[in-house]
């Protein structure tokens, strides 16, 4: 009775030739997780629950005395309490009650649920969050640089209410310019070892679905008391330079602040007044706009990699039902945003980092990102000379400028979400950790996550230890940081794998209405049972399974990326062009199957 993810103890059989090894799980030592989503049937006697998970493979037996006022047909959190040796099922209780099944909310509440984060926040979390006063108090402004009367402004998306980071701009007396990167000061409202701290902690980054945020932090704090709302002070952590014309760094200096926002522009806005050379504050935002080139390109003479991954937006109804799909465009209003962010994060990173130089060590946490391993990269270099693009593997820079130049010449042609995927794909994963090391994708000697507080808990950490060692504290305990450090890396996967899962979901509902309808797509990727198609026109991914495929008897060809038909050696490979029909859709499993239109 091991379940996906288990960690076990296994039997190896001997041997047989020619054959891979073969075992028997023998122990179970920690089961990888107890609670299942999906929906409940109940009978006279007894009830079940069908688990949604593709991965769990036996339905969980519910005694009717655990039903905690479930009613039939529900969408359910259950929990496994028992599984009897002789027993084909688990027996389990249901712990939540989801809602209706197919509601918007429910589906969206299930994925959360799924991915092990919380639907709300615990009593004494929200009772410490409104205690909190939102007024700045004398004792507040201690030790703090005042920028009020400085020109302060956000730029963020439309429908963002979580302003974690506000430009203050002034030009000095000799010509240059002074910049702050002011950041939502959350470590000074949330304290080590308060219950705001240990749930922050415990979610350690917010979560972005398709048609909500669930927040990381209290709405009181995230939308509130930390968020840098246009017209009201506020108190911040920041990073101040002082560029000349060359965005080279004259002076910086690292501190709390307090900032008054003079404006909240959404990135469309800021785009406007780039564009028309016009508008609230254009000689800041066009000067701004200015350095931010000039950074963004010596980062990329330097060996960074731009990586322009589609983003996939929906426009839904009231209800949450998708009426379409459109592409997210970024322009230079999110470019220059995101050049000063990398700014001070890896400024504040080469600080600490250059601070422990020697024999003193100084705690921090790192943003790494390793170099890639040369296998994976391999194959994907073979792959993309298929298309016409040439990887030159001599040297990291090497790398960086041929992925560069693909990946500018790959825009907007129908291949590109693919060959931008396989190249992530191709690249190590970055973490977080205590370890001094590098980013490779960015090519800083050393990187940190400095500026987004109020919805990613490494932030916070980055931020109490910055404090701690402006103030010339002793380093902090090592191993403590390295485990919430890990903690961080696992919650963000697990975020960005229920972010996922919405677009998976809506993807699914808005096929829902086009069963029967014939697209054109490209090869998104191959499998032993089937192969992944994404429609180009709205960018929903769904499956053709090898066994549909009329033709033929089709096999992978793992190292070529493509699948291949025994008898007449046809090929279909990833990046080729295919016509398909929708032939089903399942909403619960966020499945989209097609047919192949053969020619």
């Amino acid at each position: 009775n091991a379940l996906n993810g288990d960690k076990v103890k296994v039997y190896i059989f001997a041997k047989k030739s020619g054959k891979k090894n073969e075992g028997e799980v023998v122990e179970i030592i920690h089961r990888a997780k107890t609670d299942f989503i999906g929906v409940i049937k109940i009978s006279d006697r007894f009830a079940f629950v069908n688990v949604d998970d593709r991965k769990m493979l036996h339905d969980i037996f519910v005694p009717l005395s655990d039903l905690n006022g479930a009613k039939n047909g529900q969408k359910v959190q259950v929990s496994i309490t028992d599984w009897p040796e002789e027993a084909k099922n688990p027996i389990g209780k249901v712990i939540t009650i989801l809602g209706e099944q197919g509601e918007n909310n429910t589906e969206m509440n299930a994925i959360l649920a799924q991915y092990g984060f919380p639907l709300e926040f615990p009593k004494e979390v929200e009772k410490e969050a409104d205690a909190i006063p939102e007024e700045i108090s004398e004792k507040d402004m201690d030790g703090r640089k005042d920028f009020r009367d400085t020109v302060t402004f956000t730029i963020d998306p439309a429908d963002a209410k979580d302003f974690d980071d506000a430009i203050s701009f002034k030009k000095l007396p000799n010509g240059n310019y002074e910049v702050g990167v002011h950041i939502a000061d959350v470590s000074h409202y949330v304290t080590p070892n308060s219950n705001l701290d240990k749930e922050a902690y415990s979610r350690a980054t917010s979560v972005y679905l398709v048609d909500r945020v669930i927040p990381m932090l209290p709405e009181r704090l995230s939308n509130g008391v930390c968020s840098l709302r246009p017209d009201e002070d506020k108190l911040c952590f920041a990073a101040v330079f002082e560029l000349d014309e060359q965005a080279n760094i004259v002076t910086e200096w690292f501190g709390r602040t307090a900032i008054h926002s003079d404006r909240r522009f959404s990135y469309e806005e800021a785009q406007e007044v780039i564009e028309n050379k016009a508008g609230d504050y254009s000689e800041e935002i066009l000067k701004l706009n200015e350095l931010a080139y000039i950074l963004r390109d010596r980062k990329f003479k330097n060996g960074a990699i731009s990586f322009e991954s589609t983003e996939v937006k929906f426009k839904l109804d009231d209800t949450g039902k998708p009426l379409g799909v459109y592409v997210k465009e970024r322009k230079d209003a999110h470019k220059l945003i995101e050049d000063f962010m990398l700014l001070a994060n890896r400024r504040v990173a080469e600080f600490i980092a250059k601070k422990g130089k020697g024999k003193k060590k100084y705690t921090f946490v790192y943003r790494s990102h390793d170099s890639p391993n040369l296998e994976n990269l391999g194959n994907f270099a073979l792959f993309a000379a298929r298309f016409g693009y040439k990887i030159n593997m001599k040297s990291d820079k090497e790398i960086a400028n041929s992925l560069n130049f693909l990946m500018e010449d790959v825009e907007g042609k129908k291949e590109q979400n693919v060959l931008t995927q396989l190249a992530i794909r191709s690249m190590a994963k970055a973490i977080y950790t205590t370890k001094k090391t590098s980013h490779y994708g960015l090519a800083f000697d050393y990187y940190t996550h400095f500026t987004s507080p109020i919805r990613r808990y490494p932030d916070v950490m980055v931020h109490r230890l910055l404090a701690a060692y402006l103030n010339n504290d002793k380093s902090a305990d090592e191993e403590a940081y390295e485990i919430a450090a890990s903690h961080s890396s696992a919650m963000e996967k697990r975020a960005a794998d229920a972010e996922r899962a919405s677009i998976k979901y809506k993807q699914a509902e808005y096929l829902e209405e086009n069963v029967g309808n014939i697209f054109m797509g490209i090869i998104s990727g191959v499998t032993e049972w089937g192969m992944y198609v994404e429609i180009i026109e709205n960018k929903c991914e769904g499956m053709i399974r090898l066994r549909d495929i009329a033709d033929d008897f089709y096999v992978l060809d793992e190292k070529n990326y493509c699948i291949v038909g025994q008898r007449k050696n046809k090929k279909y490979q990833l990046g080729d062009e295919v016509k398909v029909k929708v032939k089903k859709v399942d909403l619960a499993k966020r499945q989209i199957d097609f047919t192949l239109i053969q020619d």
